[in-house]
């Protein structure tokens, strides 16, 4: 059975995917700039870590990153390319 943060680890990256794939699905406006902005924002989150999370917080922060850098690699190659032509 994995470790709580593996699953933790899984279930954190597996429902941020969701959540980007269903959101483009529903929404037009949606763009890869938009994940990429966002990505930025969780990168500063990620770094401003003065308090400390824990080890909680960090596999989510971790989660949650790999998983939008996931979904803007694959809709970027989906769209013709790894830089999006």
């Amino acid at each position: 059975m994995a470790d709580w943060r593996d699953q933790k680890y899984i279930d954190v990256f597996d429902g941020t995917l969701n959540g980007l794939e269903r959101r483009r699905a529903v929404d037009p406006a949606f763009s890869i700039e938009d994940v990429e902005n966002q990505l930025v924002h969780l990168y500063v989150l990620d770094g401003n870590d003065w308090l400390g999370r824990g080890a909680l917080g960090d596999i989510i922060s971790e989660a949650t990153i790999a998983a939008y850098e996931l979904f803007i690699e694959e809709w970027k190659i989906e769209k013709g390319g790894k830089n999006g032509c």
